[in-house]
């Protein structure tokens, strides 16, 4: 077959990094600055890193949450941009808003009342002589301060989601590397009290991080609104408090799976979290390292997931319907050859990277064993990602659901759950036995994007 089939040509791979490197560099620098933050707490102690771990695990719920959340609206806000129309745009974005804030509501609520009972499933002996109660009271001191913080990501992502479905990539990637560098400086002071602030551990962390949040979210907001004539669905966005009923059940219909899927698919790596502290509060402090670290390799299918569903959105939207089908086969190619590069360096760099934090010889070993676990994976995560975001870009929330969050409840939380309960298996073959299901879930991935039951133009019929 030729290979312009599956390679693009250099116009195709200039849009593709135009949207793509902004989006990544933000990404890079966001988690780069978590893994800083992370060793700042590391260096207090490993009850201290495994409290915010802990923490940090159900906040991955609301993030997901949120992201599902204005995933529908987000798919709308792309092809209607396509199509030319503005006022769509400024119903989706408004929409957005209320589902932030109701998302907001719900989360405080189940936190305020249910944190302690929450960080308690985490916290077990292990094979090293760690302090519980400690563990428990760091947690619960960084979750009373951490969910300050929602209300101003919800927003941010409301906005900067927006700007980014109707080409401006560029702003939100600024605000993100403001916000982060404001967080990494308030870290060093607020955890060891430089410069004359009291040396507040993982409060501080906590702090430096929500004050963040607020300035990231300042930066979006007073951007957007003076330069209204650039987004010009600031035209009607506010002019009413009403969403068209017909939209709100295209939002509803194609939105809803999508949140329930992140609800469940977050939730379900936050299991899989606690399936692996059965294995004592060294595993999590290993899976914490493991997170923190992959997380930043993980910019790279982020970034392209993102640009996906920019990219075939907005042409599905102006109708070039299999001109669609040809560029996301390109991108779905790249994404995977990008992986494996990426998967590589991230195996080379994975005995390297716990040594940086001041734990135990122990978690320092399980916590490289897990990466390099996760490095062989990356090229199957791609292309995972990739399908996941070619099925939501054309409304397909449905298959999604069933692709991710089903797939995820239905075969590797009940495995992950009997390994953890029913085996002695140690962590690291527990870990390989549950990776290697997303091997299944690549087979499924290309038998729904095969299907072409994606490609529709959803705001003109």
């Amino acid at each position: 077959m030729p290979l312009e089939r599956y390679f693009g040509d250099r116009p195709f791979y200039r849009r593709l990094f135009a949207i793509m490197v902004p989006i990544l560099i933000q990404n890079l620098i966001t988690n780069f600055v978590n893994l800083l933050d992370n060793i700042m707490v590391g260096q207090v102690g490993t009850e201290p890193m495994s409290g915010v771990a802990i923490v940090n695990q159900l906040l991955f719920v609301f993030n997901l949450c949120i992201f599902g959340g204005l995933a529908g609206a987000g798919i709308l806000t792309a092809q209607f941009y396509g199509s030319g129309d503005h006022k769509g745009v400024a119903d989706t974005f408004r929409a957005k808003l209320y589902i932030g804030l109701a998302s907001v509501l719900a989360f405080w609520a189940v936190l305020f009342f249910g944190g302690d009972t929450l960080i308690r499933q985490f916290i077990h002996e292990g094979s090293e002589a760690l302090d519980m109660e400690a563990t428990f009271r760091h947690a619960r001191d960084y979750l009373g301060i951490m969910l300050f913080q929602l209300p101003p990501f919800a927003l941010q992502m409301a906005y900067a989601g927006t700007l980014r479905e109707t080409g401006e990539t560029l702003l939100p990637m600024k605000a993100g590397i403001a916000a982060v560098l404001v967080n990494l400086v308030l870290n060093y002071i607020l955890i060891f009290g430089k410069l004359g602030a009291p040396a507040l551990g993982v409060e501080g962390a906590a702090v430096a991080t929500v004050v963040a949040r607020y300035i990231e979210c300042g930066i979006v907001v007073l951007w957007t609104h003076r330069h209204r004539a650039r987004n010009r669905f600031l035209e009607t966005a506010f002019a009413s408090l009403r969403i068209p009923g017909a939209l709100a059940r295209q939002i509803a219909v194609i939105g809803l799976p999508l949140l329930v899927n992140e609800l469940l698919w977050s939730s379900g790596m936050t299991f899989l979290g606690q399936c692996y502290s059965m294995r004592g509060l060294e595993a999590v402090s290993a899976d914490n390292i493991c997170r923190t670290v992959s997380n930043l390799f993980f910019c790279t299918f982020t970034a392209m997931g993102n640009a996906i569903s920019i990219i075939v959105g907005q042409l599905l939207g102006a109708g070039e319907l299999e001109r669609a089908v040809d560029e996301d086969r390109r991108l779905i190619v790249f994404s995977v050859l990008l992986c494996a590069a990426v998967g590589l360096v991230m195996g080379l760099f994975a005995p390297l990277m716990p040594r940086v934090y001041n734990t135990s010889e122990t978690v320092r070993q399980l916590a490289a064993k897990l990466i390099l676990v996760t490095a062989l994976f990356m090229p199957a995560y791609g292309f995972t990602n990739a399908c996941y975001f070619t099925l939501r870009a054309g409304g397909q929330s449905f298959i999604t659901f069933l692709f991710d969050s089903c797939y995820q409840w239905v075969l590797v939380v009940p495995l992950a759950f009997a390994l953890s309960r029913y085996t002695s298996m140690p962590l690291v073959p527990m870990s390989v036995c549950i990776e290697c299901m997303e091997l299944i879930k690549c087979v499924l991935g290309y038998f729904f994007v095969k299907r072409r039951k994606w490609v529709v133009d959803l705001v003109n019929g």
